[in-house]
């Protein structure tokens, strides 16, 4: 403990970023020879020139991807899964990048399984790297050490707010001293004390040696802000701010940008919107969209075709015109499960509906009825996952009915979505059940990454074959 007390009077931080760098380029190199072992069984091939080079070049491109936009950052509070994707995009990068160099330099000698198995390798290193991390600094703080001591100005909504993200837990490394307010917001749980008012701030940040003031103040107190800011400059104390993003907007995610130095408020954080997040997506789209083609179309579409066709006369294929991303319709193709009949485009399939087929109501419960939609995907239409394509007079129906209705429409429709994996599929016999469908479907929009979809993917095959309750 002494140790740990002796320790904690210093600021590693300072030194972080460097120790980050250097410590992942040990973990890189620990890679490169463990790959070697797997693949070859010594590193003697480890010596050849391209080899060499192809290594250089990795560890250069890990160095500048750790540089760019503060990769090597530290967050008291970030989770692990937050730390994993973050890995996951660096890696996927860092692959793509050494691929291209080694395509276009034509290396003949770099066995492309030892890069597989390198990659393996740094990642599951990595990870397991930033997990141990996470749980030393967590023990030192337990602890005691290694905290930094905070306070709130604003005894309101907002400040309460943040008061439970940085307490809720010790080894978050924060340790909040009090509220200070001229007087406390009556509407407001305020769960601490408030300390003393704002004349009361400069002498308890000395007296206490206050690491942190958050400020959650409106802006009509801008004065008073303006002191607070000459206080903690003078004393060294770093001065945060909090802004009210409720009073325009109920999102907890919202995003910021600057254009040139003007901040600009998002209403909402969206993924896609990032070239490099479309580019992903869609290259899993035309990958996975691909494979189904090959794989499973050849010998599966024969046999439902001939079963559709003895079951009931008309076409194979059911095609509807369906509402896409910003609105635009396109023809959405599915495999026909319901006699031939007039009001298909009006009405939507009920349970026991007379027009189901026999062997329609299996494909609908199996979702069998919509493999043709991945030639919509393969095509651009459609995304492997994403908000479900509604009728486009129904699309016009419910934006009347619900205000952020079209939100949806930002996103390319899916065959699977966030929707459909938790229950919210088929019929809507109330308003409410599509409100709580357009709540998940914005929520996928806000929230998307390649994870989220294997993830409802996986969740979608498990239906599949479980059968689902909604499906008619």
């Amino acid at each position: 403990m002494k140790v740990l007390q002796k320790l904690s009077q210093y600021h590693f931080s300072r030194y972080f970023k460097l120790l980050f760098v250097v410590w992942d380029v040990v973990l890189l190199n620990t890679a490169i020879v463990f790959s070697a072992i797997l693949r070859f069984g010594s590193i003697d091939k480890l010596f050849l020139k391209e080899v060499e080079t192809v290594s250089l070049l990795a560890n250069l491109i890990w160095i500048g991807l750790l540089l760019y936009k503060d990769s090597y950052r530290i967050i008291r509070i970030e989770r692990i899964e937050s730390i994993v994707r973050r890995t996951i995009k660096k890696i996927i990068v860092h692959a793509a990048i050494t691929a291209i160099f080694v395509v276009f330099l034509k290396y003949s000698d770099i066995s492309r399984l030892r890069l597989v198995f390198f990659y393996i390798v740094f990642f599951c290193l990595l990870v397991i790297s930033r997990y141990l991390s996470m749980k030393i600094l967590k023990y030192i703080r337990k602890k005691g050490f290694n905290f930094r001591k905070f306070i709130i100005i604003g005894a309101n909504d907002t400040g309460e707010r943040m008061r439970k993200i940085l307490a809720k837990d010790l080894t978050y490394g924060y340790r909040f001293l009090g509220f200070f307010d001229e007087k406390v917001d009556p509407f407001a749980f305020i769960s601490s004390p408030v300390v003393g008012g704002f004349d009361a701030i400069e002498e308890y940040i000395i007296n206490e040696e206050v690491d942190e003031m958050y400020v959650a103040l409106h802006i009509d107190n801008i004065a008073v802000i303006n002191k607070l800011i000459h206080v903690c400059e003078h004393h060294m104390v770093r001065i945060k701010f909090i802004p009210d993003f409720q009073l325009y907007t109920k999102s907890s995610k919202v995003e910021i940008s600057f254009y040139e130095n003007t901040p600009v408020l998002m209403f909402r954080r969206e993924p896609l919107e990032f070239t490099v997040n479309r580019l992903v997506k869609k290259t899993f789209d035309i990958c996975f969209s691909f494979a189904v083609i090959i794989l499973v179309f050849p010998w599966l579409f024969p046999i439902l075709m001939l079963i559709i066709k003895i079951e009931s006369p008309g076409p194979v294929f059911f095609i509807q015109e369906r509402s896409g991303r910003d609105n635009i319709s396109f023809n959405c193709l599915k495999f026909r499960s319901m006699r031939l009949n007039g009001v298909a485009d009006q009405k939507q399939a009920k349970k026991g509906d007379s027009r189901v087929t026999k062997f329609g109501a299996f494909m609908r419960k199996t979702s069998i009825d919509e493999l043709p939609q991945f030639f919509n995907v393969f095509y651009g239409h459609m995304s492997v996952v994403g908000p479900r394509p509604h009728m486009v007079n129904h699309t016009r129906q419910y934006t009347e009915l619900i205000n952020n209705y079209l939100v949806r429409q930002y996103a390319k429709p899916g065959i699977t979505g966030w929707a459909q994996v938790n229950g919210y599929r088929g019929e809507t016999k109330e308003l409410i059940d599509m409100k709580n469908r357009v709540e998940y479907d914005i929520w996928y929009i806000e929230n998307w990454s390649l994870l989220l979809d294997i993830k409802i993917i996986i969740k979608t095959i498990f239906n599949v074959f479980k059968g689902e309750e909604n499906a008619y």
